[in-house]
């Protein structure tokens, strides 16, 4: 969790200091999955941002946010074990992946045609996909 939080301090994300009118468990219920411990401490301690992460812009959806974007583009009903946690701007939405093994995939997918052929992965983990941002890592088309 210590570079997650360098990270957070480093971009200066929005501190949450309410507790919003959705939680941790109903995100998992609606779909059917246990999110990443990394995830969970952002989403409990950290609103949504809008924001360059090193040369990048991204869009995290905040706790509150999570349930309805998914509904609106049918994220978790087309695709299995998979919710959508932000989008890049630019036509593509970020999601957090979970196969089988409870192994973790951040990845980056087009909204038009929601088929994981078209996925790709952009991180090992929550905090493996910000720390490359970070490094400048390029992976979105």
């Amino acid at each position: 969790m210590e570079d997650l939080q360098k990270l957070i301090t480093k971009y200066s994300f929005p501190k949450r200091d309410i507790n919003g009118s959705v939680t941790i468990s109903e995100v998992e219920s609606f779909a059917n999955l246990k999110l990443p411990e990394d995830y969970i401490f952002y989403l409990e301690n950290y609103f949504g941002i809008d924001q360059f992460i090193g040369v990048e812009f991204i869009n995290l959806w905040g706790l509150e946010e999570i349930i309805e974007n998914n509904k609106e583009y049918s994220i978790v009903e087309q695709l299995i074990r998979t919710i959508g946690i932000g989008s890049n701007g630019s036509g593509e939405f970020i999601g957090i992946e979970i196969d089988q093994f409870d192994n973790v995939k951040i990845i980056l997918s087009p909204f038009i045609d929601l088929n994981s052929k078209y996925s790709i992965e952009i991180g090992t983990s929550f905090t493996d996909f910000l720390v490359r941002l970070d490094n400048g890592i390029d992976w979105f088309l």
